[in-house]
């Protein structure tokens, strides 16, 4: 089975008017042509207004969109409303609560189930992108920047979103690196991803010019930076 996972740093339709070339980009990863794309917005609090926008946006793609609410449950059962899905969208807020929510309601292993049931596209932005890592840095836990260490880890190694979108993004992941409270991992910009095949790196891509992905990692003479190559959507 593969999985594919796409980490962005921001983007897609969240941070654009409709859906994205890193949208389109991840329905074109699916195992069928017109895919089942469901929306987790555990992140925002189910944020309605939030849902709306994901279903909009995809309403004008070749695909059916759909969302799964932890605030609203209706009796579904997580297994089954995972069962058919072809990409798993995750949308940003607090990776700290979604991660929470998650393992309390038990979504953690159903999403991890439903991956080892068949092929999978997992993606998100923010922190439906830290929260595949096992960590990076995050805004959770209020106005300052902080560590996450205890991710789902379904990617190694840690990740810092918005790596050019907020000041602070570039100090705090350094400052985790050399503390040795985050593993080496990648920092991307606003409009930058990483793409993993079954937790491997298979590449980066980007939907802004400007956009940029860097390996960032701690030795005795300090973190450094480097610039991945990525391909230009």
């Amino acid at each position: 089975m593969t999985t594919h996972l796409v980490a962005m740093g921001g983007g897609g339709f969240s941070m654009n008017d409709g859906p994205s070339a890193l949208d389109r980009y991840v329905l074109g990863l699916a195992a069928r042509a017109h895919p089942r794309v469901c929306f987790v917005p555990t992140a925002s609090g189910d944020s309605a207004g939030y849902v709306d926008r994901f279903l909009r946006s995809f309403g004008e793609l070749d695909c059916t969109a759909s969302e799964l609410s932890l605030f609203q449950r209706t009796g579904v059962d997580l297994a089954d409303a995972l069962a058919d899905q072809d990409v798993i969208y995750v949308g940003g807020g607090s990776t700290a609560n979604l991660l929470a929510l998650w393992r309390l309601h038990g979504l953690d292993a159903a999403l991890a189930a439903r991956a080892a049931a068949g092929d999978l596209v997992v993606c998100g932005l923010s922190a439906g992108a830290l929260c595949w890592f096992d960590g990076g840095i995050t805004d959770s836990f209020g106005p300052h920047l902080r560590p996450l260490a205890d991710g789902l880890g379904w990617a190694a190694g840690s990740v810092c979103p918005h790596y050019d979108g907020e000041p602070g993004r570039r100090p705090a992941y350094h400052a985790a690196l050399a503390a040795g409270i985050l593993a080496p991992g990648y920092a991307l910009d606003d409009g930058a991803a990483i793409h993993l095949v079954d937790g491997e790196v298979d590449g980066f891509v980007a939907e802004r010019a400007e956009a940029h992905a860097y390996r960032v990692e701690c030795d005795v003479d300090g973190v450094r930076e480097l610039a991945m190559p990525l391909i230009r959507l």
